[in-house]
Formats: C-alpha cells, structure tokens, sequence
C-alpha cells in the first residue's frame, strides 16, 4: 500500500489587533498593504513552492524540470519571509500599551550587559541603521552564556547564529516604513520604540530560560 506523502501548506495567521491600532506611529495603510499584501503574499509564495516540493517528492517532476537550489531559495525566502512576519506582529502592541521600558528578567540582562537601557536601545538603533539594505534586526538570547545578542538579517536570508531564539525583532524592509516615513528609516526605528511590546518579549525570554 502506497504511502501517500504530503508537505502541509502554511496559513496566514490573524493580525492580533486592528489595522489602526498601531497609529500615529504606523499608520493604518501601512499595515493594510504590509499585512494584507507582503506577509500573504510570502504565505502563497510558500505554499507554491511547497506544492513544487510535493511534486518533486511524489516523483511527477522529473530531471530537469526543477531547478533545486531555485527551490531551495524559494522556500528559505518565502517561508522565513513568512515566519519573521509573525513574530513581527507580535512584538508590537497598539498605542499605550507598548513601549517604556521592559521589565523582569529582560530588563535585568539588559542591565546586566549593557549597563543601562538607554545605552541598549542606542546600541541597537546603531545595528537597525547599520542594515545596507532591507532586512532585519533581532534581539537572540544565547542560553550558552546568558547573553542578549543584536543581529541584522540581509533580506530574508538570514546572518543566523545557530540555535539562538529570537526575543525581539524589527521590520527593516520599505514596506514596513515607506508609506509613512519615505526614506527615513531612522525616523521609523525610533518611532517603533513606542510601539516595542515587552510583555511579549519577556514572555519569550522566560521560555528561553526555562528551557
């Protein structure tokens, strides 16, 4: 009896509040366009090359139909395309509700490293403008060491350090900011501060820790 073999599709998952709760920091076109038409379309892009894959698999795709690295690209921008969009959304929360200063935990290995929060979110702001082109910036905890790591990803294709959860991320692609703030991405980063959802990050980190 044949074994039937089936790679399952992704979903785009529900925003976790309405398309103006984020403003005036980011404005409710921006997140219309960002959600509605970038992270689906990273979501269907996904699944067709998942279906690609599922061909390959079931052996309807034969020599020289595929093109394997072109798949394996496809799947990497795709998919993380849609996963670091997810964890996006989460990591803000509507206006008055996020920003300030973290708490708990997190606020005491921010301490801890870099001696204050202020020079933290400096260090950071360096990292998220230091980005050459589109991406991303992360906040890892390294449960090696207890370290909180600041990295940028290039695109989707990620400067990745193995095994390290993220805590914190940030949208460094146009459509995240250019809408609103044209080609000021230094005016978008600060912006976000207001919007940082710490209450999720910590709840992360103590994930993390209990790991």
């Amino acid at each position: 009896m044949a074994v039937q073999v089936e790679f399952k599709k992704y979903e785009l998952p529900p925003l976790p509040y309405k398309l103006d709760a984020l403003e005036p920091y980011i404005s409710k076109d921006i997140i219309d366009v960002h959600y509605n038409g970038h992270h689906k379309g990273y979501v269907n892009g996904a699944n067709s090359f998942l279906d690609r894959m599922n061909k390959l698999v079931k052996g309807e795709l034969a020599a020289g139909q595929y093109d394997m690295m072109g798949l394996m690209r496809g799947l990497v921008f795709n998919i993380n395309g849609h996963k670091l969009h997810a964890m996006y959304w989460q990591m803000m929360a509507p206006n008055g509700k996020g920003g300030g200063k973290p708490g708990g935990a997190l606020a005491d290995l921010i301490d801890k490293q870099y001696g204050s929060f202020d020079k933290f979110k400096q260090v950071f702001n360096d990292a998220a403008n230091s980005l050459p082109g589109t991406g991303w910036t992360v906040l890892y905890y390294d449960q090696e060491n207890s370290n909180l790591q600041i990295m940028t990803f290039e695109n989707h294709f990620q400067n990745h350090i193995a095994e390290l959860p993220i805590v914190m991320i940030v949208d460094e692609f146009e459509h995240a900011y250019y809408l609103q703030y044209k080609n000021k991405r230094t005016d978008y980063i600060n912006a976000w501060w207001n919007l940082a959802n710490w209450d999720e990050a910590e709840k992360k980190l103590q994930k993390y820790l209990k790991s």
